[in-house]
């Protein structure tokens, strides 16, 4: 006897949310408390704060707004904790922290009716989302992103990761968060290279989408190098506006396939961080990943050189590094260390090696080979 297959297409729609406010918790903006009640639960509605510690010592009336806010909303709203968690990426290389995150989960019996809520830097918000969308399969997620790189990039995407034997995001999950909250006001206290590291994700989305809003950094270099927050929240704005409409437009929001356009730059990137221990933070070594491949793609006859200069100096002038001593590394058998992070790419992605390059400002297009050479003359020809 033969049986028939069995197969059907399972559709499940998901509201990619990202809102944008400043003081957020202060009792008379009704941003969150709106948030949190916007789907039926039958109570109060819980929630675990899970903060920074960088962020709360620059903010130290941030754990006290939040009591008040939840005070305030008392009626609605179950404060069940605020946590503090260290800051930077060896919080993602240390299991101890998700343990405590999971035991915090239990203890205080939050399910998926219930909430998470993150408030700090890309790897606090990689920790915390993998947390919530591991416990009971699926916990509801809210972050607050609080750099530039954040609040343009990292925070208000559908992934989130952690890091294991020696690779960065070697574990992770795609789960769309309930929501992002874009507070302009943790950028204030926020220190000046923090600041400039969102400055270069913006960057590579314009180079990949959108050349005027290329033309439009160059035009505020100036603005931007002085912080000026007009500026400085337009970039936020457009580079978060760019990185959530490739998510939900480009056919492959869980990155199925092996075209990674907003990955430009960041297999030379990522592993440089690992290569200087991640003294080098994302923002830099993406910075240095896109000189790399711009001047490759010049190298290999697709990129004018009038667009590696405009390239190149634009980074320079927001004080972004091309260079690192780290590119200069040999393994053990004297081989450049960089390369490994083709292969260690290609794994990550899976299937074909994907890169993407430039033809020309705004438009980028895939390769599936790199000639070796040609990436170690790029590396020697770098502004240093």
């Amino acid at each position: 006897m033969t049986f028939a297959s069995i197969e059907h297409a399972i559709a499940i729609p998901y509201q990619l949310r990202v809102l944008f406010t400043e003081n957020a918790f202060a009792t008379d903006n009704p941003l969150l408390r709106n948030l949190l009640c916007s789907k039926e639960s039958g109570s109060r509605r819980k929630a675990i704060f899970y903060l920074d510690e960088g962020v709360a010592a620059a903010n130290p009336q941030l754990v006290p707004q939040i009591q008040a806010y939840f005070q305030h909303h008392n009626e609605d709203l179950n404060l069940r904790g605020i946590h503090l968690l260290p800051a930077g990426e060896p919080i993602k290389n240390n299991t101890d922290y998700l343990k405590e995150i999971y035991a915090q989960i239990e203890e205080q019996k939050i399910c998926r009716h219930s909430y998470l809520i993150a408030i700090g830097g890309g790897a606090l918000l990689d920790t915390v989302g993998f947390a919530a969308a591991t416990a009971h399969r699926g916990i509801r997620h809210i972050r607050f992103p609080t750099t530039t790189l954040g609040q343009g990039d990292a925070g208000v995407g559908v992934k989130n990761g952690f890091n294991f034997r020696g690779k960065k995001n070697f574990v992770g999950t795609f789960a769309p968060p309930f929501a992002v909250v874009n507070d302009f006001a943790f950028l204030d206290t926020l220190p000046e290279k923090h600041l400039r590291n969102g400055y270069i994700e913006a960057i590579k989305v314009a180079l990949i989408r959108d050349a005027t809003f290329f033309d439009w950094i160059e035009s505020q270099a100036n603005a931007l190098n002085a912080f000026q927050p007009a500026a400085v929240r337009e970039l936020v704005h457009r580079s978060a506006q760019h990185h959530v409409t490739h998510i939900a437009t480009s056919g492959d929001p869980f990155e199925m396939g092996s075209v990674r356009p907003l990955d430009f730059g960041h297999w030379a990137a990522h592993k440089l961080e690992q290569l200087s221990d991640f003294r080098i933070s994302h923002g830099e070594a993406v910075a240095i990943g896109i000189a790399i491949d711009t001047l490759y793609s010049q190298k290999m006859g697709y990129l004018d050189q009038a667009s590696v200069d405009r390239i190149l100096n634009l980074i320079t002038k927001l004080k972004l590094p091309t260079y690192a001593p780290e590119l200069e590394q040999k393994t053990a058998d004297q081989q450049n260390a960089t390369l490994a992070g083709l292969e260690e790419f290609r794994e990550h992605l899976g299937g074909l090696l994907t890169i993407t390059l430039l033809k020309q400002i705004g438009q980028r297009f895939e390769v599936h080979e790199m000639d070796t050479e040609k990436i170690l003359q790029s590396i020697q020809d770098l502004p240093r």
